[in-house]
């Protein structure tokens, strides 16, 4: 059988040229679009089914984020003729220095993580009072909480009359023993005080307040 064959005028080819890669970059954009937006909504329906912090979820939600965008990129490139070889060299380049930037940020990486597991695991809640100890016996930094950020978690020391704040490294806290006491009520103790009067003084407010 004889094939049928479509001769189009040169100047409609040339336009062809540029129309159909066009048309595949903007499907693209348009797939790349509506992945992002089904993952926005089926992270913000999991945080609000199991009442998830949003501190958690919007790191997760970036970093989903970044990964479409990179996809995107990368599909984009190919379409506009760059070679796979091309592309697979600057991948590699790319996650070369990320992996030295995330060992060279490390430490700020750690207290992040750590902001996390404080804020989703509660290990204690702002207006507690806590105690940082090497070991149960020695005394440590203490204070009631103030503030909890992705780098600090920041107390009040209670023990000087000038308001000074403790600033400590979230990654620092999960290194020591911690010492809790329930809605800064442990304030009024003096610094010196046996840990059995801390601990009787901190009942008896809770059963007060209770």
């Amino acid at each position: 059988m004889r094939r049928l064959s479509i001769h189009l005028p040169p100047w409609l080819q040339d336009w062809l040229e540029v129309l159909i890669p066009a048309a595949q970059i903007l499907l693209i954009l348009v797939a790349a679009w509506l992945i992002n937006l089904f993952f926005k909504r089926v992270i913000y329906r999991a945080g609000a089914h199991y009442a998830l912090p949003r501190e958690l979820l919007v790191p997760v939600r970036g970093v989903i984020r970044w990964l479409i965008i990179a996809a995107t990129v990368l599909l984009i490139l190919e379409r506009m003729g760059v070679s796979a070889t091309v592309l697979w060299t600057a991948f590699t380049g790319f996650a070369t220095v990320g992996a030295v930037a995330f060992f060279a940020a490390w430490s700020v990486l750690s207290n992040l993580f750590c902001a996390l597991l404080i804020v989703t695991v509660g290990p204690f809640r702002l207006g507690d009072y806590i105690e940082l100890l090497d070991t149960a016996e020695k005394p440590g930094a203490k204070g009631r909480v103030v503030d909890i950020n992705l780098l600090y978690t920041t107390l009040e020391d209670v023990t000087h009359r000038e308001g000074a704040l403790l600033q400590i490294p979230n990654a620092l806290i999960f290194q020591r023993v911690v010492r809790r006491w329930k809605g800064g009520i442990h304030a009024s103790i003096p610094d010196d005080a046996p840990s059995s009067v801390a601990e009787e003084a901190a009942a008896q407010a809770l059963t007060s307040r209770s």
